[in-house]
């Protein structure tokens, strides 16, 4: 890659992060993952009296081009004054976004899975006191070629509420780096897949970033009954 085209891509990144930090594609993983942010979240069922319950994830991750993998840090907080209770916090990813592991947690059953995700793990969070918060390490791998979304609800103990839910959010970056060693991917951010390989630069203008599939307002959480909120991915000059 040449060192015109590296500095294009990562103005462009800086740019949309709305950061004067430089984002360099060389790691990927959990590490430099910037402050977290709830973006894309809203609170669904009423909680308990005094207790808020927010989650939040990293503003940029980076994606390994050999191997697909990838790393994050899901955090869950209760802001309000009282302790949360029992509850629990779901992972979820959905289309590239393929959620592997997350520490301390157990993976969902594929028929217990909502509608249109391809993976998912379910924490369970003993109690939150005001303030508190509890964050977790995910393992994932992302298909560059696909747009890729994650989804963070917080649920009560038994799964009967849902307190938050943050997504299904994309990653994604509209400057694809193929033949770097890693690619730099923004929270909400809809990606531009390319082709591997690809020697020619990112083009601009109207129709070149794929839209990704058109999601239902509504995701039938399986079994479990509890309904899952998905935002139409944003149009993308």
């Amino acid at each position: 890659m040449s060192s015109r085209r590296t500095t294009t891509i990562a103005g462009s990144l800086v740019t949309a992060a709305f950061s004067a930090v430089l984002i360099l594609p060389f790691t990927a993983g959990a590490d430099d993952q910037g402050p977290g942010s709830s973006k894309g979240g809203k609170a669904v069922d009423e909680a308990p009296a005094g207790v808020k319950l927010i989650t939040t994830l990293p503003e940029k991750i980076s994606v390994d081009n050999s191997s697909e993998k990838t790393g994050l840090t899901a955090t869950v907080k209760n802001e309000g004054t009282k302790e949360s209770g029992k509850i629990q916090l779901l992972v979820v990813g959905f289309d590239g976004l393929t959620v592997k592991n997350v520490q301390g947690c157990s993976a969902i059953d594929e028929k217990n899975l909502p509608k249109g995700s391809n993976s998912g793990f379910s924490c369970p969070v003993d109690n939150l006191t005001a303030g508190q918060s509890k964050s977790y390490s995910v393992d994932a791998t992302f298909d560059l070629s696909k747009t890729g979304k994650i989804c963070l609800p917080v649920q009560s103990g038994d799964g009967k509420k849902t307190f938050w839910q943050q997504g299904p959010v994309p990653f994604g970056t509209t400057n694809p780096s193929p033949n770097a060693p890693a690619t730099p991917l923004l929270l909400g951010t809809d990606n531009g897949p390319v082709a591997p390989g690809s020697d020619e630069l990112p083009k601009t203008g109207p129709g070149v970033v794929p839209l990704g599939a058109v999601g239902a307002a509504l995701l039938a959480a399986g079994a479990s009954g509890l309904w899952w909120s998905q935002r139409r991915p944003r149009r993308t000059s």
